[in-house]
């Protein structure tokens, strides 16, 4: 495994982040994996040199949080891993159990830090962008949220990019915390963030901690337009459709099938490849419900790709409409 720091911090996070959306409860999507589903993956990622996990409020609502600590706690140190969750997205039917105001961001750190039974997380992100809550008012209490020594860092997810400069600029006029990484939706099929996202970042020395780097799965290579792949999560993965199944988004898995094919691995491993080429990536969010793609995407970091490579991956692109910032 390979260690990066986190942006311009000192903490050092592995190359690979392990997602926890897979781990939870099926009761709140089909294809997650229930608790003693998934603690072999959380075991196998710490052996594999995986040091970085992320998961949400949000995910199984509450459980998957759940489901992360406990594990953490019974096969490593506190001081050992990074943990990573979020915040924004509703909880309840409380019309203050969502979004980034004061009053929400108060109670949920306390809600996650309960589940997970840790007395911090190292990185606390707001899920999304809320434009009904007044951006002074949420970076003040993220910043009290690190003051209270309940998070070590803050960071953001998908919006736009003068969203996220315009957050970063009240935090620096007010001598607040500014957010060290942003995750945002980026993947082979879709590079829109290249254009503004990521150069703000790099400009920034922001760390980029992609989600859904392959897409989800469908950079694995093996959906239809007609259908989902193998998986559960394919079959059923409704927001899979909204995002991806585009014409152009099967001429780049095309190309990709047909570079993998030529290297001798697996199309998943190649698009992982990809992302890792690029300098301005700190560590992918990977996901896995079967335990030996765990171990391909891990089995990637050692993956090179020549430059003439990366140029047929990534000749068939053609612009997308902004996908993930809702």
């Amino acid at each position: 495994m390979q260690y990066v720091n986190l942006g311009q911090t000192g903490l050092k996070v592995s190359r690979l982040c392990l997602g926890m959306m897979t781990y939870g409860t099926s009761a709140w999507r089909e294809w997650v994996l229930n608790e003693a589903e998934s603690r072999p993956f959380i075991r196998r990622a710490l052996e594999l040199g995986i040091n970085f996990f992320d998961t949400a409020d949000m995910y199984s609502i509450g459980v998957s949080e759940e489901v992360l600590g406990r594990a953490l706690r019974d096969y490593a140190r506190r001081d050992r891993v990074v943990i990573a969750t979020k915040v924004f997205n509703a909880m309840s039917d409380d019309p203050n159990d969502r979004g980034l105001s004061r009053k929400h961001i108060r109670h949920a750190i306390d809600n996650s830090l309960r589940r997970l039974g840790t007395d911090y997380v190292d990185l606390y992100q707001i899920h999304r962008f809320d434009p009904e809550t007044p951006i002074e008012e949420t970076m003040e209490a993220l910043n009290n949220v690190i003051r209270a020594g309940k998070a070590l860092y803050i960071g953001a997810s998908s919006m736009y990019a003068w969203q996220f400069a315009r957050m970063q600029q009240t935090a620096e006029a007010h001598g607040w915390s500014r957010f060290v990484s942003m995750q945002n939706h980026y993947n082979l099929i879709y590079r829109e963030e290249e254009r503004e996202m990521i150069p703000l970042c790099r400009d920034q020395g922001v760390a980029i901690i992609p989600w859904s780097p392959l897409a989800r799965g469908f950079l694995a290579g093996n959906r239809t337009a007609d259908r989902g792949g193998e998986t559960a999560r394919s079959l059923t993965d409704g927001y899979a459709h909204e995002m991806y199944y585009d014409a152009n988004d099967f001429a780049i898995v095309d190309r990709l099938v047909e570079v993998a094919g030529r290297l001798g691995y697996k199309p998943a491993q190649v698009a992982l490849a990809w992302m890792l080429h690029k300098p301005d990536i700190t560590a992918p969010i990977i996901g896995a419900s079967k335990m030996h793609h765990l171990e391909e995407l891990v089995a990637a970091l050692e993956i090179t790709l020549a430059a003439d490579e990366i140029a047929l991956l990534e000749e068939p692109y053609r612009p997308h409409p902004i996908l993930g910032h809702v």
